[in-house]
């Protein structure tokens, strides 16, 4: 090969090696293609495939579905005196998604929101609530909410995340200055938006707190069935009284709001919205200017006897309208409106009075003398007596141990409030004068009356006069009261039913418990003649323009199976006992009242050597043609006439429109004849305070006993006088000191040792010696009255 050749050879070999691509190239050009084919598969996947996904997620940071709070209905009184309303407050809330993404400035502004609203930064047990559950069972005893575990600002951002554009309420009824300032300095706030959200008022306060109740956030062991109907965590619900009870009545339908928001969360457009439902409007039956005048009135009576609770209930009869209803002590529902501190609920849940509880319908009580309205009328319809039939009332009546009925030694005294007695006495006269005894013997019999009503037939009518049921009342926590029984006691006790147990009972005392708002119920029925209405608490539901929604019409529970004569014949009683009897504090003089009056005794300390007594006092009127029964219940008030008829009196000078001093029809006059004894000559000689009378002997045991009483000049029992015993000689064998009824009793006088036996006072004050012939198998009775 030449050299031409050669160089033309090493020149195409030189080129040909340029021209040879080299296997690095040949990688990154591979890598451009592949980067390409992925990020066009990439492209596709995120137009195509995730395009709506994307979108939407675009859509969501711009474009926000705000809803917006629908105003919840006010309620009136019947006279469109507004008792609710709502009030704008401002509120804080957060949106995770707005938040910074950067620690450092995510925690300035979680700081400095700690700092101006008063949170933790960090999770605590808390001593606040915004969600007290308020609700109380029936009973009294009931535990107080325990401090909850409260989340703070960081891990509330955290829990967030998980649904990032749902905004988070932080903080309610935030001060005005603080809101401003938020709103001054938002862009230094992303995420954080400040909004206004209505807040419930009650304009007058205590005095309608346990009717209205109150709202508040939803407790947390119910939400789950308040969010399927649609309720959200932070959502206003009603807790109590008929807030609660008329909640999807008040509610209303939330709104939404279709907006564009910057950066910061905050809206710049709106672009869609539709209107919230405002709540429906309640309109009651009660009258505020009565209810106020009715409190005022019951405050003062409370203050005078020192007394801590009371109630006051006024209904009209011929519907079951209430028209006044006021317990006390009271509290502000106001407190519970934006949460209440756990210290201020933990106070009035352990306040002794017990503030929370509605005691109209919680509390049970013995109803006393009130009850004889019911035993009064089953006798008259099971032809038990007739109106004119008389029954022997003495002030004491003995009845047989049930354990040892062979031994009379061991009977048991009944006595009756008026201790001398007062003779043989018809249906209306028993109601006129209240007598005990009366209604001892007409509910259980007796020695010269054998034909008592007995507990069944008791039983059954105090059931019928709705005893043993709630009223239906629209106010959770309603007690039942109770009609015991012979099978209840056996089931309850464990013990038998007696006849002392039927004695009992007939005057509203033993186990026999009602609460106030019952004897109402109970008054009613004899007033209107036989008709047990539910209690009413609400007249209409209108909507936002005051249009009728609907109705709400009285509702007979049912008609007493009860002969309308009856009736007329205890109503006339009850007249008797306002014109001339136990009830003449409230005979007004410009209009006709009908009343029972009640003392109901209860354990407790004794005063005098008597037991504690409530006070109770129920009336109709006018009399003519019923309009208004009211029931007055002061707990510990002492005499049902002495306390608690005044306060009747004056609520019926209210609803009535009576001045204050509008007077009585006459003064008030003793309700029995008094207590007189003719006074032997004393030839110069001061006469002494007492003189013993024998009142009548009843069979007995073989050894003799000798029961008495001591006495007033009212006929009531003397407590701590001494009374002794001996055979005429002055030699005492026994001596007795008088209990709270002013009793004493010898049994076991020994006949053998001496027929005659002497009885008589020796301190405070003595008296001349009343001698008694006693024989075996025999009880003798005797009282010491005052002399003249």
């Amino acid at each position: 090969m030449n050299d031409l050749e050669q160089e033309y050879s090493l020149t195409r070999r030189v080129v040909a090696e340029q021209e040879k691509p080299r296997s690095n190239f040949r990688l990154f050009r591979l890598g451009i293609v592949a980067a390409f084919v992925v990020l066009a598969f990439q492209l596709a996947q995120l137009q195509l495939v995730q395009g709506e996904y994307y979108r939407g997620v675009a859509d969501q940071n711009r474009f926000r579905l705000i809803e917006t709070d629908a105003l919840r209905g006010i309620i009136y009184d019947r006279g469109g005196r507004i008792l609710t309303r709502n009030v704008p407050a401002f509120n804080v809330s957060i949106t995770p998604a707005d938040l910074p993404d950067g620690d450092f400035d995510l925690e300035r502004v979680l700081q400095t929101l700690a700092r101006l609203l008063d949170l933790p930064l960090a999770t605590l047990i808390e001593n606040k609530s915004l969600d007290v559950m308020g609700r109380l069972p029936a009973d009294l005893d009931r535990d107080v909410a325990r401090p909850q575990r409260k989340l703070g600002l960081r891990d509330l951002v955290k829990t967030g995340y998980s649904d990032p554009f749902t905004p988070i309420l932080i903080k309610t009824n935030v001060p005005r200055d603080i809101a401003f300032f938020l709103e001054e300095k938002h862009l230094d706030f992303p995420g954080v938006r400040v909004g206004l959200a209505p807040v419930r008022e009650y304009t007058t306060g205590a005095l309608f707190s346990h009717i209205l109740g109150y709202v508040g956030h939803i407790p947390r062991e119910l939400f789950d069935e308040y969010k399927e109907v649609g309720y959200a965590p932070d959502d206003p619900v009603g807790l109590t009284g008929l807030e609660y009870a008329f909640e999807r009545d008040l509610r209303g339908k939330k709104g939404t709001r279709y907006v564009s928001v910057d950066v910061a969360g905050r809206e710049v457009a709106r672009l869609g919205e539709e209107d919230p439902t405002l709540g429906n409007n309640l309109i009651l039956t009660l009258d505020s200017e009565f209810q106020d005048a009715v409190e005022n009135i019951l405050t003062r009576a409370m203050r005078g006897v020192r007394a801590k609770q009371g109630v006051a209930i006024a209904l009209d009869p011929r519907n079951g309208e209430i028209l006044a209803l006021v317990s006390l002590p009271s509290y502000d529902n106001n407190l519970f409106a934006t949460g209440i501190s756990m210290d201020d609920y933990t106070a009035l849940a352990q306040d002794p009075a017990h503030p929370l509880v509605n005691l109209a319908i919680t509390g049970q009580y013995p109803p006393g003398s009130t009850f004889k309205l019911i035993p009064a009328t089953a006798a008259l319809q099971e032809k038990t007596i007739n109106p004119d039939t008389r029954i022997s009332t003495p002030g004491i009546i003995l009845i047989p141990n049930k354990y040892f009925p062979d031994d009379r030694a061991l009977d048991q005294p009944f006595y009756d409030w008026y201790k001398p007695g007062f003779g043989a006495l018809n249906i209306r006269e028993g109601l006129l004068f209240s007598s005990d005894v009366f209604f001892y013997k007409l509910a259980g019999g007796y020695t010269d009356f054998d034909t008592g009503l007995g507990v069944e037939k008791l039983a059954q009518y105090a059931r019928w006069f709705g005893l043993g049921e709630t009223t239906g009342i629209d106010l959770s926590g309603e007690a039942k009261g109770l009609v015991p029984d012979s099978d209840w006691k056996r089931k309850t006790i464990g013990d038998i039913w007696t006849t002392g147990d039927t004695y009992n009972m007939a005057i509203g005392q033993g186990y026999v418990l009602a609460t106030p708002l019952q004897v109402a119920q109970y008054t009613e029925v004899v007033a209107n003649g036989g008709k047990l209405w539910k209690p009413q608490l609400a007249l209409a539901v209108t909507d936002a323009n005051g249009a009728l929604v609907r109705k709400i019409d009285p509702e007979l529970i049912r008609e007493i199976p009860v002969d309308a004569s009856a009736l007329a014949i205890v109503r006339e009683g009850m007249r008797l006992a306002a014109t001339r009897g136990t009830a003449e504090r409230v005979n007004l003089a410009d209009v006709n009242v009908a009343a029972k009056t009640g003392t109901a005794e209860y354990y407790g300390p004794k005063i005098n050597g008597h037991l504690p007594t409530h006070a109770w006092f129920t009336a109709f009127a006018p009399y003519e043609n019923p309009q208004i029964v009211v029931t007055v219940f002061v707990a510990g008030g002492g005499e049902g006439s002495e306390v608690a008829g005044p306060v009747a009196a004056d609520i019926l000078r209210a609803y009535f429109r009576l001045p204050s001093t509008a007077p009585l029809a006459a003064l008030p006059q003793p309700i029995a004849p008094p207590v007189t004894v003719r006074q032997p000559p004393t030839r110069g000689v001061a006469p002494h305070k007492y003189a013993g009378q024998w009142l009548s002997e009843v069979p007995g045991g073989e050894l003799p006993g000798i029961f008495g009483t001591v006495v007033d000049a009212n006929g009531r029992g003397v407590n701590g006088v001494h009374v002794v015993a001996d055979k005429c000689d002055g030699n005492q064998i026994f001596r007795e000191i008088t209990d709270g009824n002013g009793a004493f009793n010898f049994k076991g006088v020994y006949w053998k040792d001496s027929a005659r036996w002497c009885v008589r006072t020796v301190a405070p004050a003595d008296s001349d010696a009343l001698a008694i012939q006693v024989q075996p198998y025999r009880r003798y009775i005797v009282q010491f009255v005052p002399t003249q």
